[in-house]
């Protein structure tokens, strides 16, 4: 048995993306201990630097040693407790996930339901926080991997303010690719993951907690239901200024080198930079599949750049996974396939991060071509 080395892939899917080299160069690093002062500094500006890519001046921000479903479970156990009412927005998959970590940590999901495909409906959501006034929480996500939806992110946070419910906001994908700006729309929880727009490899989850949110997790009636996942000892170990920190679990420390990496790198492009680069490289990418005949499932107004859903055309629909699975094999090249109800129905193309390029926009019209 060898050591394993995977052939290079173009990695056009719904995630993981493609890595920048000095990411990887980065996990390559000497380990040093998790509670070593270096390390400690390292914690402290990946910390600022996950404020400057969420847009916040929240102190309680920091990754989960897990992937971005970690990040998920990490909001939902803190802010939610037995009895709560939650508002849960869901128009894909990961929706149905935040229900069901509603439903795990004792609470009540009231469900707010559109169409795959489309936005989440500001209309419904007034109508649901209407009827119910006692709801804590209002949980949407705000680029839905599952169809390439951007839902109105401001005005579901404006809606939940005005009803004095809290924000849990899921961006996964959007981190980094799309504006975020958690503070200027008054976001209360978020969580992201690492491997998509910012190309970092997956296995860390991005959160942060507005003070509202923390105030809330001080005040519980009851233990967090999770151990590992509890935030109110979390923080002791990620406090800020000071060398000594409270030992909770030894944190990932190559993976911390990468995002620290990638982060670096997102600061030094620019966050606007990254937002119109993902704009651009989306835009030559729709014109080339929309001259080989094929046709978006999102309309314009609320469709993500960087995970491009379409409409596979009705000659390829019997074999798409097949296809897929060439293109892969043969090729090195990967796509997404639809998931539930869009299963056989669309293709997902992602341009994330180090991948939203012109080099991987010709690539994927080129092996497309070759199918249509």
């Amino acid at each position: 048995m060898n050591s394993f080395t995977p052939d290079y892939t173009i990695l056009m899917g719904p995630g993981p993306s493609n890595v920048h080299p000095r990411v990887l160069n980065a996990m390559s690093k000497p380990i040093i201990g998790h509670l070593d002062p270096a390390f400690v500094g390292l914690m402290d500006e990946i910390k600022s630097l996950l404020r400057y890519a969420f847009q916040t001046e929240n102190q309680l921000t920091f990754p989960v040693s897990a992937p971005g479903s970690a990040g998920m479970e990490t909001c939902f156990v803190n802010l939610v407790e037995p009895g709560d009412k939650v508002i849960v927005c869901q128009n894909g998959v990961f929706g149905g996930r935040m229900k069901e970590n509603v439903e795990r940590s004792g609470g009540i999901a009231i469900m707010v339901e559109d169409r795959w495909g489309e936005a989440i409906s500001l209309a419904k959501v007034e109508q649901a926080l209407a009827e119910h006034s006692d709801a804590k929480i209002l949980a949407f996500v705000h680029a839905e991997t599952s169809t390439g939806v951007r839902s109105d992110a401001e005005g579901l946070a404006r809606l939940a303010q005005l009803h004095d419910c809290l924000t849990l906001m899921d961006c996964v994908t959007s981190l980094g690719g799309i504006p975020v700006l958690v503070d200027e729309w008054g976001i209360d929880a978020a969580y992201s993951g690492t491997q998509k727009c910012l190309s970092c490899p997956p296995g860390l989850s991005p959160v942060t907690f507005s003070e509202r949110a923390v105030s809330k997790i001080r005040e519980r009636r009851t233990k967090v239901q999770s151990w590992f996942l509890d935030v109110s000892m979390v923080m002791n170990y990620w406090a800020e200024g000071q060398t000594a920190r409270s030992y909770h679990h030894t944190a990932p420390i190559n993976a911390m080198y990468a995002l620290h990496e990638s982060l670096v790198l997102l600061k030094e492009e620019g966050l606007e930079q990254a937002w119109a680069r993902h704009a651009h490289t989306h835009s030559q990418l729709r014109e080339g599949l929309e001259a080989l005949g094929f046709e978006y499932l999102v309309t314009p107004d609320n469709r993500l750049p960087q995970l491009n859903a379409v409409r596979i055309p009705d000659p390829l629909k019997a074999e798409e996974a097949a296809l897929r699975t060439r293109l892969l094999k043969d090729e090195k090249f990967e796509i997404g396939g639809g998931l539930g109800a869009l299963a056989g129905e669309i293709w997902r193309i992602g341009l994330m991060g180090h991948g939203a390029s012109q080099g991987h926009v010709d690539a994927c019209l080129k092996h497309l071509r070759a199918l249509v």
